[in-house]
């Protein structure tokens, strides 16, 4: 991700150069677009590193879920800093014009071709990884999330930019650089708000997958000791990892005793089956005759994983 920043830092210094020298509202809101790409590199090496932090007693489920926030201050870097800056240059442009000379114009064409080659390979790059995870449709990393939308709308972004410029030299009309500046704001706000989104339904607890909320009931309900599952809740605390709470009615006629090492041998069960789900909660019922003691088990005093 170190290459990745740099070569973003690169290639806005270059648009930048490119688009005063231009004079181009194109090339420089693709400039505002590097700028916030570099910035959410930096937010996602800051994700990255404090999310593999260990669970301590201020958070005693760990730190996974920095990722999930520093994807959602990359989503706000990438609606300040490139979509509303795009809208500013493109509607600058339609107000004032803007006067390019041909040297202007090669030059910010050669800075747009380096720059799609470098988002190319950077986008091919990360769709390998994708492909390494299980596709998109499995594609649980925000951080990588984040990389995928950003160098796949940093290629549209150039592509738009260079045709805009194109249209712009060969007809002598601003409208349409203007339209384009416009065009790549209106594709980053997009791409933000659905990066915010999807970090917002995270950090406010998402649950678990369907599938993995599936087989951990199927699990539960394959106990010959559970006589039904009353209710089963999952969120994600982090990547790779879930709390688990499960309310289960136990079949009577179970001692205390017996009640103890059922929870623990669910829970244990549980935690080999998914290994996602690190913290396991069990409130479990087992109907003891009248006057029995009830055990901590049973009245869902202990249950942590």
């Amino acid at each position: 991700m170190l290459v990745a920043l740099a070569a973003n830092l690169v290639i806005a210094a270059a648009k930048t150069a490119g688009g005063l020298l231009a004079g181009s509202p194109a090339l420089l809101s693709e400039a505002a677009h590097s700028v916030a790409d570099s910035l959410n590199e930096v937010f996602l090496l800051a994700a990255l590193r404090r999310s593999r932090r260990p669970a301590d007693r201020r958070h005693p489920f760990g730190y996974g879920k920095e990722r999930f926030f520093w994807s959602l201050l990359a989503a706000v870097g990438i609606f300040v800093m490139g979509g509303c800056f795009s809208f500013f240059q493109g509607a600058e442009a339609l107000r004032t014009g803007a006067d390019e000379k041909t040297s202007g114009y090669v030059a910010g064409l050669i800075v747009l071709g380096f720059a799609l080659l470098a988002e190319g390979a950077s986008l091919l790059r990360a769709l390998h990884q994708v492909r390494r995870q299980g596709g998109t449709a499995r594609l649980r990393d925000p951080a990588l999330r984040t990389v995928v939308a950003e160098d796949g709308t940093a290629v549209l972004g150039v592509t738009l930019a260079a045709v805009g410029m194109v249209l712009h030299m060969v007809t002598g009309n601003v409208v349409w650089e203007a339209s384009a500046s416009l065009a790549i704001g209106a594709l980053l706000v997009h791409v933000a708000f659905r990066l915010g989104r999807e970090a917002r339904d995270q950090l406010i607890g998402e649950a678990a997958d369907p599938e993995t909320g599936a087989r951990i009931r199927e699990l539960l309900a394959a106990q010959p000791e559970i006589d039904s599952v009353e209710a089963l809740f999952t969120m994600k605390t982090g990547l790779d990892t879930a709390l688990v709470a499960a309310r289960v009615d136990l079949v009577p006629g179970l001692d205390s005793e017996r009640v103890e090492e059922v929870a623990d041998r669910i829970k244990r069960a549980i935690g080999d089956a998914v290994p996602e789900a690190d913290a396991v909660f069990l409130d479990v019922t087992d109907r003891p005759p009248p006057g029995a003691r009830r055990s901590p088990a049973a009245t869902g005093e202990r249950g942590g994983a």
